[in-house]
């Protein structure tokens, strides 16, 4: 497992009974958790001290009890900074687990020795796109929800990455690629983080269990003769580590080689020392 060990503003307190105990920077939230199945008892004493509450439904979804939440406020991790809000379904405009995978990106787009373009995919608020500009990566950042591009060039300003190469596109991404693919654009690096069900601007249809595979295949087409990396995150319930694993085994080993590696990602409980799985990821690399 992959675990993001590296916050100082972000931390899992506690979990029990369906929900996880978190702090965000100074303010203190209570969400629903599907992998917290156990009934322990609550002896964390913020558990009591909530600044947010999100209440799931029986009927389905849910809402947010607030109690001295602000509208939004940041955090920092590293040199990064990412504005949240509460917004529906329980979110915050950030998963804190994907730390490792910055960290990871980073790296390698730091150790390249070469300028690096990379093509982030369902990019969300652009918590890796962000990463990546930081560590010096050209990046294509791609959403179909104009309020989530807006959000990540927010976060961008906020880095200190405003005059960053950084392209920000609203757009359906499988359409995006087909027509980056016709103009013969190539990328050095892809990240994807797919959802489980979406829907693009103009009411496409995404099923991610349907769709992953052939996504894979046609986003491979954009890769450079040299490519660096390829990752793919996953909150899909079922889609197991290995088969992320098998799907880049498939699509990118017999043209590139490198190799392949998928885990689970995960973040630490202050409270138990246990390690929380939150999805899971695969990492294709040149090397």
């Amino acid at each position: 497992m992959w675990i993001a060990d590296q916050w100082k503003d972000y931390e899992v307190l506690d979990t029990s009974t369906g929900e996880k105990l978190e702090r965000w920077g100074s303010y203190i939230l209570v969400r629903p958790d599907p992998q917290v199945i156990w009934n322990t008892e609550k002896k964390h004493t913020c558990w009591k001290k909530r600044h947010g509450h999100y209440h799931r439904s029986t009927k389905g979804g849910g809402e947010w009890e607030f109690i001295g939440l602000p509208k939004e406020w940041t955090v920092h991790y590293k040199e990064l900074t990412f504005h949240l809000k509460p917004f529906s379904f329980k979110h915050t405009g950030l998963f804190p687990e994907q730390a490792v995978n910055w960290d990871w990106t980073g790296d390698l787009i730091r150790n390249a020795g070469r300028p690096v373009k990379l093509l982030n995919l369902f990019a969300y608020t652009g918590g890796a796109t962000i990463a990546a500009a930081k560590a010096g990566a050209l990046v294509t950042h791609v959403d179909a929800s104009k309020g989530m591009v807006t959000w990540a060039k927010e976060n961008a300003v906020s880095s200190g990455l405003s005059e960053a190469p950084i392209r920000w596109l609203v757009d359906d991404c499988v359409k995006f690629v087909e027509r980056e693919i016709r103009r013969g654009n190539q990328y050095d690096a892809i990240i994807m983080d797919p959802p489980s069900y979406g829907r693009g601007p103009k009411g496409e249809i995404w099923k991610m269990e349907e769709n992953i595979f052939p996504f894979i295949e046609l986003t491979a087409r954009l890769l450079s003769d040299k490519p660096l990396f390829f990752l793919i995150n996953s909150y899909t319930t079922g889609l197991q580590p290995a088969v992320l694993s098998y799907m880049l085994s498939a699509v990118l080993l017999p043209k590139f080689g490198g190799q392949v590696k998928a885990g689970e990602i995960g973040l630490p409980v202050t409270e138990t020392g246990l390690i929380l799985p939150c999805g899971a990821s695969g990492r294709w690399t040149s090397h």
